[in-house]
């Protein structure tokens, strides 16, 4: 159930976030919640995660790891969340919650990439190094520019989208105990030897809780494609409807493809992770060139799905109020 003290908490945080962001200060001195949350997966898996031990021990480890770790995030954020009460305690609140949100961050770091592209290739692989996990040494011009427009679509999703969600349906708490599943799916929800069965609980419930955002997200992206002079609604629709459920995430393909069907591009395709190859699928018709004016579109776009979350948002809470 939505509660409308929870969707103007969401509203608040998502301006603070918005022009603020997390401040550097702030970083430098005591880090950020969410490097907190993988410290404490680091430890356990470390703890944890054996070798030797069998498959099902390692699952069930995992999920244990998992289930302690939210158990534990919840009691706290919920005890921070009892202090909205005050006005003082609201604002405290707020802040916390726009911890949890990307708006900015996203932007600043895709908005590098296309200025370092514009400088030099080697450059603008190293600055899409910082948003991306695949290799970046073999990547062209276009595959770097591909490579930040797909963080941007996927990050829009599950770095906004879904903390605003979540917190908007359960205030506090559930955008915390989302970033936690998140990050733990980060870290250790891989399919490689090492975590294929340790993290299984983590990809799935992280797979779960973004269900409902990543659609919403894809939607987003093709409502605000309607409002640029260089997007199409259209081929937005046609292509999240035709590709999304291609990708091998049951998530990331919808605001992947919806972000490919809006520029026109084509995104996805093969990449390498460490010595893994993978042969991913294309989404979109392409026929337009991929490179740092791309970016620059996709940014616009992507600054007016934030604004139409917003007036959604917005709208929300003046009817239930």
């Amino acid at each position: 159930m939505i509660f409308p003290d929870s969707v103007v908490i969401a509203l608040a945080a998502l301006i603070v976030e918005g022009l603020v962001g997390y401040p550097d200060w702030l970083f430098r001195t005591i880090g950020h919640p969410v490097m907190w949350i993988g410290w404490a997966i680091d430890r356990g898996e470390r703890a944890l995660n054996k070798p030797e031990l069998d498959s099902e021990t390692r699952r069930a480890r995992g999920f244990g790891l998992v289930a302690a770790l939210l158990l534990v995030v919840a009691a706290v954020a919920w005890a921070v969340a009892q202090r909205a009460e005050s006005l003082v305690g609201l604002a405290i609140v707020v802040l916390c919650a726009s911890t949890l949100l990307a708006q900015r961050s996203l932007h600043r770091h895709v908005a590098d990439v296309a200025r370092a592209l514009g400088r030099s290739l080697d450059e603008g692989r190293v600055a899409v190094a910082k948003i991306v996990g695949r290799n970046v040494e073999g990547l062209d011009d276009a595959g770097v520019a591909r490579a930040a427009i797909e963080s941007l679509a996927e990050n829009f999703s599950d770095g906004i989208v879904a903390p605003t969600v979540w917190l908007a349906a359960f205030g506090l708490p559930g955008a915390a105990v989302y970033k936690a599943v998140n990050t733990a799916d980060s870290m250790i929800g891989h399919r490689s030897a090492r975590y294929r069965d340790f993290g299984f609980a983590a990809a799935k419930i992280d797979d779960a809780a973004n269900w409902p955002a990543a659609r919403l997200a894809a939607m987003l992206i093709v409502a605000a494609a309607a409002l640029g002079r260089t997007t199409s609604a259209r081929q937005a629709w046609r292509i999240m409807r035709r590709d999304a459920e291609k990708h091998a995430s049951p998530n990331a393909g919808w605001p992947e493809s919806a972000m490919a069907g809006a520029l026109g591009v084509q995104l996805g395709g093969p990449r390498a992770y460490g010595a893994v190859e993978v042969a991913g699928v294309w989404l979109g018709d392409g026929g337009a060139s991929v490179d740092r004016a791309t970016v620059g579109r996709a940014l616009a776009l992507y600054r007016r799905a934030l604004a139409l979350q917003f007036v959604v948002l917005a709208l929300i809470a003046v009817m239930l109020l």
